[in-house]
């Protein structure tokens, strides 16, 4: 198995016919936060079975995929990689795989949500035993990329699968003031998955910060709280 195995099976599995809607989706325009990305115009279910059939890759041929300037080429290597991820017991084998991430995600291989997305809930796992972890988070979460800040309150979803919501809180904190829609939009999803465990701990970052919070970030946050409640922090924020 190779990467150019991988390539080579992509694109014979292309559809040209479907790459321009793929690039208005993804915001590849010129000035939109995917300027420039382009498409084989592969399905995710699709991208997802060619990762499956080359999931033991070597890392060092995942990385060649990362460097791949097709978004699905890349994405197929985020899925080996989180697959691999999840099957790995050994300290120094989840720290190789963290390292290759923050690299490729830092020189801008991993430069959209979806790939965000697919990935840094999984990979964060590595920060939950890693007494720099929140020094690394601080960092990305203020980046001048966008794609560091979305990975910093993504990775945090490992911690909250683990029943661990500080990282969340305090990194939210720190995004509230982000500009940006997609921080809004994973800022906000992230805290209503903090809800849904612990409904106090939401409230509690609700009443302190929902007057500054970004309307979208609110919207996403309160998403799973009674209707009526939800009424309520919308209407207080406003006033």
């Amino acid at each position: 198995m190779s990467a150019a195995s991988v390539i080579k099976e992509l694109k014979t599995l292309a559809k040209p016919q479907r790459v321009e809607a793929l690039q208005r989706f993804y915001k590849t325009s010129p000035g939109e936060y995917g300027e420039g990305d382009l498409f084989l115009g592969i399905s995710v279910p699709v991208t997802r079975s060619v990762a499956a059939e080359h999931k033991d890759l070597l890392l060092s041929e995942i990385e060649k995929l990362l460097g791949s300037p097709f978004h699905e080429v890349r994405l197929c290597a985020l899925i080996i990689l989180v697959n691999q991820y999840k099957k790995l017991k050994n300290r120094s084998d989840k720290k190789k795989s963290f390292e290759l991430y923050l690299r490729q995600l830092k020189l801008g291989s991993i430069n959209n949500w979806d790939l965000i997305d697919v990935s840094a809930p999984t990979i964060g796992d590595y920060l939950m035993d890693h007494e720099l972890s929140q020094k690394t988070l601080i960092k990305l979460a203020k980046s001048k990329s966008l794609w560091e800040r979305r990975a910093s309150i993504l990775f945090t979803f490992a911690f909250i699968r683990s029943g661990e919501f500080d990282q969340t809180i305090f990194i939210s904190r720190l995004l509230l003031s982000d500009e940006h829609d997609l921080i809004h939009k994973a800022t906000g999803w992230m805290l209503r998955e903090v809800g849904k465990r612990e409904p106090k701990l939401l409230r509690g970052f609700l009443k302190e910060h929902a007057q500054e919070m970004p309307r979208t970030m609110l919207r996403y946050a309160i998403e799973k709280l009674p209707e009526n409640e939800r009424k309520k922090w919308l209407i207080n924020s406003k006033n």
